[in-house]
């Protein structure tokens, strides 16, 4: 192996790509052919009910409710959960932007707080502290696919009169004390938009162990009908989020593959943080309660004093060698225009904004080939270090 790095004219340390994503085969199509011929297609074919049911029974809730995709999923949870005009809900500083513009669709008021450290999720002790009187709930995302501290989150919860939101966004099958991502607060959402660990391109989904959240969720995404009531009634302002049949057919199909998926990347993150012993890499740990991790995304810190080079350039590098790497949000969300002229509240948040300048993420599909495919990313690694690292520069050698 050329210890010349590619970006500088080096052999990469792979050429071949990693597999491809979003993975569909036959099962997909045939069941996609059972929508087309039922001349049902739209959000009443029978696939819709029956993939609410399956994924109900899987994430241990009782009721699923499916809509367009993960955004409106948080303001349909939000709305079902009587949040509205004026109340204050805490977010995490760093996530996509739909885990706090739910809350300003709602009315309500967004209250960024900081992350923890370690596992990349909301700090539990920055909720209790930015609890107030005007807060009435904390939507808490299972970044990259590993659960947050849900034991002292349901605490402070209770302790400050909180609705738990859980945006399970990344983490189908995660797992928490054995419960599963989305069962643990009064209400979960899903996303199945393209990147995700199963889609059907875009998609949804509310998931409570409550009948009457269920209720008013359904009733929001479906025009604001109760169920048993006229197809012209109406009871509530709402709107059509519903789920097309196409879509329940594929997500039919992905749920299937689902937990032998989770496995086999399971078992890759696994040998990737057993493998990488390079000093300066930082992976996001799990809580000990997070028994079970998804693995959307692995994510990783970079120290440059210690690995000898800073993130950017370590992308740059990685993707040189053929391995897909993307830097971390760029910024706290709260620091996005929109919030130039939304209500809003910010708590300090010293950790997420330094992991925006030095966090970085391998995208799942690194993780959904075989034992050599992980292996490379721990060679290219080591070869980007091997040229960096800090001996060689206070030494006055040449970089490679």
């Amino acid at each position: 192996m050329s210890k010349k790095l590619a970006i500088h004219g080096g052999e990469p340390i792979r050429t071949e790509p990693y597999p491809t994503w979003p993975m569909a085969g036959a099962r997909e199509e045939e069941l996609l052919l059972e929508v087309i011929r039922s001349r049902q297609w739209g959000g009443y074919n029978q696939f819709v009910g029956k993939f609410e049911k399956l994924f109900a029974e899987m994430h241990d809730c009782r009721h699923a409710v499916t809509c367009v995709n993960g955004d409106t999923a948080i303001e349909i949870a939000l709305h079902a959960a009587g949040i509205g005009r004026g109340d204050e809900v805490i977010v995490p500083a760093h996530s996509f932007i739909a885990t706090s513009s739910a809350v300003s669709r709602v009315g309500a008021i967004p209250v960024f707080v900081d992350i923890d450290r370690d596992t990349y999720n909301i700090s539990p002790d920055r909720i209790l502290e930015a609890a107030g009187e005007r807060t009435k709930a904390v939507i808490v995302v299972h970044f990259g696919g590993i659960m947050a501290e849900m034991d002292r989150i349901q605490q402070v919860a209770a302790q400050k009169d909180l609705v738990v939101v859980e945006d399970a966004a990344h983490a189908h099958g995660a797992e928490w004390h054995g419960k599963r991502a989305g069962s643990i607060g009064l209400v979960g959402t899903f996303s199945f938009q393209n990147t995700k660990v199963m889609t059907a391109g875009e998609g949804g989904i509310i998931t409570t162990n409550e009948h009457d959240i269920a209720a008013r969720a359904r009733s929001y995404g479906n025009c604001g009908r109760r169920q048993g009531a006229g197809w012209f009634d109406h009871f509530i302002l709402a709107s059509n989020y519903r789920m097309t049949g196409f879509q329940a057919a594929v997500l039919t199909a992905q749920l299937e593959k689902l937990p032998e998926q989770v496995r086999l990347r399971r078992h890759n993150a696994g040998l990737l943080m057993k493998s990488v012993r390079t000093p300066g890499i930082r992976f996001q740990t799990a809580p000990a309660g997070a028994n079970v991790q998804s693995f959307y995304i692995v994510t990783c810190a970079i120290e440059e004093k210690e690995f000898g080079v800073g993130r950017d350039e370590f992308i740059e590098a990685m993707k040189a060698e053929g391995i897909p790497c993307a830097p971390f949000y760029e910024k706290p969300l709260y620091k996005n225009p929109m919030y130039d002229n939304l209500a809003h509240r910010v708590e300090p948040c010293p950790v997420a904004e330094e992991a925006c300048g030095h966090s970085f993420w391998l995208p799942l599909a690194t993780l959904m080939g075989g034992e050599e495919d992980v292996l490379d990313i721990m060679r290219a690694i080591e070869k980007i270090h091997a040229a960096y690292k800090p001996i060689e520069r206070s030494a006055g050698l040449a970089v490679n």
